[in-house]
Order: C-alpha cells, then structure tokens, then sequence
C-alpha cells in the first residue's frame, strides 16, 4: 500500500505558511491578534508588542498575504484580526507535513491563501 502523497502546490503553500511564521515577532503578532475580540489597529499591536510601528505593519503585510490576518478600513483607520481559517487550517497542515492527515486528491484541506 502506498503513502498519500504530498503534492508540490500543496508542500509550496505550507512553506509559505511556515515561513511567515518563522519570525517571533509575526509570531507574537499572530498570537495578539488570536486573543482580541475584535479587529484592532497597528498602534494597539505596537503598544502591546513594544516594538516599532513599520516593523509591525511589514510584518502584518506578510501575515496578510497568506491569510493568517483580515484587514478592513474603518474611517482613516486599518483593523487588523485572526483569520480565524487559521485556527484548524495551521494544525492541520503540521498533521499533513507530518503524515498524520492525508490530503484528498492531493488538496489542500483548509485553504487559506488566494490560488489567483
């Protein structure tokens, strides 16, 4: 019997995500954000985090763009939140990576990221 296969888009997309997570402060950003009720601004991240606020906000660009953070405009104002897909979607690819889980027909369980 053979093992699932873990298909080459599926593998790229989990690097994507993993290597966001690579930097303790997206960590801690991603973490933050996991823990707020609502959406909340870069300045309340930098407050919390203590670190600069273009730090933050290169940061949040990168945790946007594969989806582990939404965005929205309020007024004058950006609001940063969890995207809540990340927290079965970041599990279970560790369980595929790891060959606990089996993709079906090599896709991605929880897609989070844009495939355009």
């Amino acid at each position: 019997m053979s093992e699932p296969k873990l298909e080459r888009e599926t593998a790229e997309s989990y690097a994507r995500w993993f290597h966001a997570l690579s930097d303790a402060n997206r960590v801690m950003i991603v973490h933050f954000l996991a823990q707020q009720s609502d959406p909340v601004p870069v300045g309340a991240i930098v407050d919390h985090l203590g670190i600069s606020q273009p730090t933050v906000s290169h940061h949040l660009k990168i945790l946007s763009q594969v989806r582990f953070v939404t965005r929205r405009r309020a007024g004058t104002s950006i609001l940063y939140a969890i995207n809540h897909s990340c927290e079965v979607g970041l599990p279970t690819a560790a369980n595929v990576v790891l060959g606990l889980l089996a993709t079906r027909d090599g896709n991605d369980p929880l897609p989070l990221e844009r495939t355009s």
